[in-house]
């Protein structure tokens, strides 16, 4: 079994609504999907989402780090899922930065497009492969829970967004907070009478804060409740979380300075803190069965190896 075609698009999507938080504002998602064809004409397809702002990837480097792998004679296909995962296992796509994440996006869109097509192959699904190989982190469930979110809205928009987040029974809501212009108190304030106390209510900074005013922000709205703080600093300024965390009491998590496992290593042996953010971008696996009319006005650019 051998892999004829590895196909890399770009799949731009516009969002209905801006998305905006505090270091970034988008109005559409910018896709790399891979398709992946085997010779038995059976085919996969994976996603990766560059964030150049996380960890600076774009488009034009996930295309060039695909285009200079190899990968068609590095795969080795095969119907069973625990051959398959060891040999997307072996494969890594680095660009050499001391982190280790630059590649993530176009990984990440490899690895799903071979593991899909092996999957149909074999006739199993991707959830077999924790059941398999991390027998540990399995847990068969037959309801998925979802948390609610605020970004940037304010005013009319914000209570209404709290009633709905409310009558849509979400058990977790994250507010973004940080804005430029925006009273952070005044918003969760607003947000916890809305929605009650039956709510668990998280915050996301997503960077905005320096160091020397952290603390007071976090202490100025933990009256409300809050059971989490997500990266309030910058990653630049990661390090001075291990003390951010002895001048609070609600526990720090990490996200975009959690991208790898040099990340992750970093965070425990220098105490930053108490939680992980894993985040799955979520526009899905694009292009099944070659329909591109799944999405509404996307703009796809082509590169094939």
């Amino acid at each position: 079994m051998k892999i004829v075609e590895l196909q890399a698009l770009h799949v731009k999507i516009p969002l209905k609504r801006p998305i905006r938080h505090a270091s970034h504002r988008r109005t559409e998602t910018d896709n790399v999907v891979v398709r992946c064809v085997l010779d038995d004409g059976t085919v996969g397809y994976g996603e990766g989402v560059p964030r150049d702002y996380v960890t600076g990837e774009t488009v034009d480097s996930a295309f060039a780090l695909l285009a200079g792998a190899n990968l068609k004679s590095r795969l080795e296909p095969s119907p069973d899922p625990v051959t398959a995962a060891n040999s997307i296992e072996r494969l890594t796509l680095s660009a050499n930065d001391e982190r280790g994440i630059a590649g993530n996006a176009a990984q990440c869109a490899v690895e799903l497009a071979f593991l899909d097509a092996c999957g149909r192959l074999g006739g199993w699904p991707l959830s077999r492969l924790t059941e398999l190989l991390a027998p540990e982190c399995h847990r068969r469930s037959v309801r998925v829970r979802y948390s609610g979110v605020i970004t940037s809205a304010k005013g009319w928009k914000l209570r209404l967004a709290a009633l709905v987040q409310g009558l849509y029974g979400f058990a977790q809501l994250k507010i973004k907070v940080g804005i430029v212009g925006q009273d952070d108190v005044k918003r969760l304030r607003l947000v916890r009478g809305w929605v009650g106390q039956r709510i668990d209510l998280r915050i996301d900074a997503n960077e905005a804060w320096k160091p020397s005013e952290a603390a007071t922000r976090i202490r100025q709205l933990e009256p409300f409740g809050i059971t989490c703080v997500e990266q309030p600093l910058a990653h630049e300024d990661a390090s001075a979380l291990a003390e951010l965390r002895k001048q609070v009491s609600t526990p720090i998590m990490l996200d975009e300075s959690l991208c790898g496992p040099t990340d992750a290593e970093r965070a425990i042996r220098d105490k930053l803190c108490d939680v992980f953010n894993f985040s799955f971008d979520r526009t899905f696996f694009a292009m099944l069965n070659q329909r591109p009319c799944m999405f509404t006005n996307p703009v796809f650019r082509k590169q094939t190896e």
